[in-house]
């Protein structure tokens, strides 16, 4: 396999954006990429979008934004893993280029949910129909459930679970691309309406729209484009049981330990060599459940870690320096590749007042559903 590079990225800001179509955000982020790259042209385009089809009524998305972008004839295909669908579509990509099938490829992820008559019933689409959804249960009712474990196995609390909104607010201040651009306090997130017990409104990512877009290529071919490439080190991807009630136990995402040993083991590394991660907070309870599956924090010691300051800029390991899902905001196909945007502006000493000193490797982690499936990706300094 050969060695790949991202070489350039391109953002739309996340947020409510009624002023833009499916197709503007595909093409504004993915422009803005080729545009940083000095290229109009690429072999293979990768689309990340869990639900075009339900969201807009628009599927088939590979050849019509070949076509937007004047690529038409281009190889061209869209990938779907739930929330997850960003992050695979990189993975998609980066084995593309690997492989030698390709030497660049444009993978954009995309959501438009604002549009949709009822996002709870689409997302809800990535849960087990017949043993969940049938039931009454939506994602903020399964986080729940995956809260209420986690605090009777290890001790978490409420108020644990409001210090990582506030950690990712305070950090989303500083991303001109969020959605939120406002700290919270404890007390706001604590008096915030409630969702599902223990989950209140502040401890839920939110609806968005959004686009984000990456160009990678062979590292020894990266040059060409920038004099300062990121090298994908890693890629892990793993599966578990839809269904929570099918799951070893509540309190841990399988998923997510399986996506990572196998980036770990891929990268010759381990957790304890990360510098920056941006993980799938979709909800508080996931970011505390991720890094303690990722090894980024001790097993059942992750719920303090926000508090502590272990996981905020300047901590031990920063986690979610964009705001993660919470702040920056959560349009689900666009997510996993805005996440390896973070981790490649960090890399590259570009990003502002998020800047973590000196980070030289970074980790993506992107998870679909309730933790059904979760891809990782982990990135080097060049």
């Amino acid at each position: 396999m050969r060695d790949v590079a991202i070489v350039a990225a391109g953002m739309t800001p996340f947020g409510e954006l009624w002023h833009a179509s499916l197709r503007d955000l595909c093409v504004e982020a993915a422009m803005e990429a080729l545009k940083n790259a000095k290229t109009d042209q690429v072999d293979a385009l990768f689309v990340g979008n869990m639900s075009g089809g339900q969201f807009v009524g628009q599927e088939h998305l590979g050849p019509l934004f070949a076509d937007q972008l004047g690529m038409s004839g281009v190889a061209a295909m869209r990938v779907e893993s739930a929330c997850a669908s960003g992050g695979t579509a990189l993975r998609a990509a980066f084995a593309e280029i690997a492989s030698g099938l390709s030497e660049t490829a444009l993978v954009v992820g995309v959501e438009k949910m604002t549009d949709a008559t009822d996002v709870t019933e689409i997302l809800a689409t990535a849960a087990d129909q017949e043993n969940e959804v049938y039931h009454g249960i939506t994602f903020p009712g399964l986080y729940a459930l995956i809260a209420r474990a986690h605090m009777q196995a290890y001790g978490t609390t409420e108020e644990d679970l409001s210090w990582v909104s506030v950690k990712n607010h305070k950090q989303g201040a500083l991303n001109p691309k969020a959605q939120f651009r406002r700290e919270v306090t404890v007390e706001e997130v604590m008096s915030s309406s409630m969702v599902s017990d223990p989950l209140r409104l502040l401890h839920c990512s939110p609806v968005s729209d959004g686009a984000a877009a990456v160009l990678l290529c062979p590292l020894k071919e990266a040059k060409k484009y920038t004099d300062r490439p990121v090298k994908i080190l890693a890629s892990g991807l793993a599966t578990d049981s839809m269904a929570l009630a099918d799951r070893r136990e509540l309190a841990s995402l399988d998923a997510v330990e399986r996506s990572a040993r196998k980036a770990y083991k891929m990268a010759g590394m381990g957790p304890q060599n990360m510098q920056v991660a941006e993980v799938h907070d979709c909800f508080a309870i996931a970011e505390i459940c991720c890094v303690e599956a990722l090894g980024l924090v001790e097993k059942g010691k992750a719920g303090s870690a926000a508090r502590t300051g272990y996981t905020a800029l300047g901590g031990c390991i920063p986690v979610n320096t964009s705001g993660g899902l919470k702040s920056k905001g959560h349009p689900v196909g666009a997510t996993g590749v805005a996440q390896a945007i973070e981790i490649f502006e960090q890399l590259r000493e570009e990003a502002g007042e998020r800047q973590v000193e000196g980070a030289r490797i970074g980790l993506t982690q992107n998870m679909g559903g309730s933790g059904a499936s979760s891809v990782v990706h982990i990135f080097q300094k060049v």
